[in-house]
């Protein structure tokens, strides 16, 4: 067995992990085969990469360039909007420690969502995950005007493919769109450091073994390679970058959301490379008062409680993230008011 046997990975066809050419989904006819094709796979694997997307080369250079920036940028100077309860700002190497998993991931990760300022009233209400964002202003002017287009194509593109997704349930193309007028849409940038002797040694991942707690992740990631996705049959599969396309998974959300019939599947990373790995993912989630009801999309039997989007991400961040150790959260309020 060599030091690095605990993170290998299968290296297979692309077909295992879907490709779906999504440019047909402005077409009517063309939104009924893609969305079918999309459900299929949400329900067997969970996991595709899309393409046809129409989002701008521009756009993806010009995020990846941003990104690349703010993380080369010294220490302290990141530390100036450190990360906080509200899960905004920059977070070191050490900070999370995923549910299962033996040790720390090795990343630093800078944590954004929809932009709303201190007046906005979910804000003053005290709604779950819904916070002002920390923005580097100071230190790092080019981030937000650099990012947040990305940003802002991407959740356009996470309304397109759930609008396919809810019709190939049988629902209504507009089914969520409720719940996306003001989503929580969380995103990252994250930076995986090259693993020293002593992550190996002590079997570290850049991102341990996980589900993503959403809805629906849409994940830029550089050229590098590192993604592993668990299949079917428990064994660890590389995912590897594909150029002009995005990874597309199904998160626990989604899952619960369809009492199961959709697929939240296992991945990890681990960046065996000599170079820094980028890669940014966009959990495009409802609102936080989005009421998830597997009574939505099943007559069977109910797996699931019924639990607000914000409650749910809440609580799992606290589970996984270090700067909530310390902290009640008695001041938090779970609103009942139904989206959707």
């Amino acid at each position: 067995m060599t030091k690095n046997d605990f993170a290998s990975a299968k290296s297979i066809s692309f077909d295992k992990i879907p490709i779906i050419d999504i440019s047909e989904i402005y077409t009517e006819n063309g939104f009924e085969k893609v969305a079918n094709e999309l459900v299929q796979t949400a329900r067997s694997i969970g996991f595709f990469y899309i393409k046809g997307h129409g989002v701008s080369l521009d756009l993806i250079t010009q995020a990846f360039k941003a990104s690349k920036m703010f993380f080369e940028l010294p220490l302290e100077k990141k530390a100036s909007i450190k990360v906080d309860v509200n899960q905004r700002g920059w977070m070191g190497k050490g900070m999370t420690k995923l549910e299962g998993a033996k040790t720390h991931d090795s990343k630093e990760v800078f944590f954004w969502g929809w932009d709303v300022d201190s007046s906005d009233q979910d804000v003053v209400d005290g709604v779950p995950m819904v916070f002002p964002n920390q923005w580097p202003d100071q230190v790092a002017p080019f981030l937000r005007t650099d990012i947040l287009p990305y940003y802002n194509a991407i959740i356009e593109l996470g309304r397109i493919v759930l609008s396919a997704l809810s019709y190939g349930l049988g629902k209504p193309k507009d089914f969520f769109d409720a719940a996306y007028k003001k989503p929580l849409g969380r995103g990252q940038l994250v930076y995986y450091p090259p693993m020293s002797s002593k992550d190996l040694k002590e079997h570290r991942f850049g991102a341990a073994s996980h589900t993503d707690f959403g809805v629906l992740t849409i994940l830029l990631q550089d050229m590098q390679g590192g993604l592993q996705v668990l299949n079917q049959n428990d064994e660890w599969i590389e995912a590897p970058p594909i150029e002009n396309s995005f990874v597309c998974n199904i998160g626990d959300l989604l899952e619960r959301w369809t009492n199961g019939d959709l697929k939240s599947t296992k991945h990890r990373v681990i960046n065996l490379n000599k170079s820094a790995r980028y890669s940014i993912p966009i959990f495009c989630d409802p609102a936080s008062q989005t009421i998830i009801d597997p009574n939505d999309f099943s007559l069977s039997k109910i797996k699931y409680e019924k639990i607000t989007a914000g409650e749910h991400i809440s609580n799992r961040n606290k589970k996984n993230f270090k700067q909530y150790k310390a902290v009640s959260y008695t001041h938090l309020t779970l609103p009942t008011k139904r989206i959707v």
